[in-house]
């Protein structure tokens, strides 16, 4: 079934699947855990936002499924993804896997098919390993690249979500996100757009240096 959809999905998009082997090989991994507190964290932040921003140029469809993949370095097909995806897949444009990071650092049940991927187990490791910022009112005190995690209380396949801060921000100053809920990654204005429960910030230090 997957491979009839994926054959159909290759007639379509084949200019998008172009652009997804470029937008989703990952980087070589970084080095081991670390706080995002260097003095270039805000300019990493930009570039995360970037990564993350050309995952809206590819027509991902939110599957929740459970798949075995890859370990490390391990994904779901390019045109499948939920909201934890996005911010793996952005990372590891940077050199920085959270697959590899979050099993070495036992935060979930070990299984390197989805722990990375669930909300709860991200957000545990984030509070852990990154920096913890304070949940406000405030679009101020959000940054491009930090990263938020929300209760959906209406939510059908997951009352969890997580998305980036952009760059961009709308007509009254809040900073725009970047995200899957359900209908593809988006860049959208829905910041407060549910409760927050979290705010981080994170990999600075991890970032794998250009190669010269």
């Amino acid at each position: 079934m997957i491979d009839r959809f994926s054959r159909a999905l290759r007639s379509v998009f084949l200019p998008a699947m172009l652009s997804a082997a470029a937008l989703t090989a990952p980087v070589a991994t970084g080095a081991a855990n670390a706080t995002a507190t260097a003095p270039n964290a805000q300019g990493f932040g930009v570039r995360l936002v970037a990564s993350a921003r050309k995952q809206t140029w590819l027509p991902v469809i939110y599957n929740p499924a459970y798949a075995k993949i890859d370990y490390p370095m391990g994904d779901v097909p390019w045109y499948f993804g939920v909201c934890t995806d996005v911010v793996v897949r952005a990372y590891r444009q940077h050199g920085i896997d959270l697959q590899a990071l979050v099993h070495r650092a036992r935060v979930g049940t070990g299984d390197t098919n989805i722990d990375h991927r669930r909300v709860p187990v991200l957000k545990k490791y984030l509070a852990r390993y990154g920096t913890s910022l304070p949940v406000t009112a405030n679009g101020a005190d959000y940054r491009p690249g930090d990263i938020v995690t929300y209760y959906l209380p209406e939510g059908r396949s997951s009352k969890t979500h997580i998305a980036f801060v952009s760059d961009r921000k709308n007509a009254e100053g809040v900073p725009l996100i970047i995200h899957n809920i359900g209908f593809g990654v988006k860049e959208e204005d829905w910041l407060f757009g549910s409760k927050i429960t979290g705010h981080y910030r994170f990999g600075a230090e991890l970032e794998a240096k250009p190669k010269s």
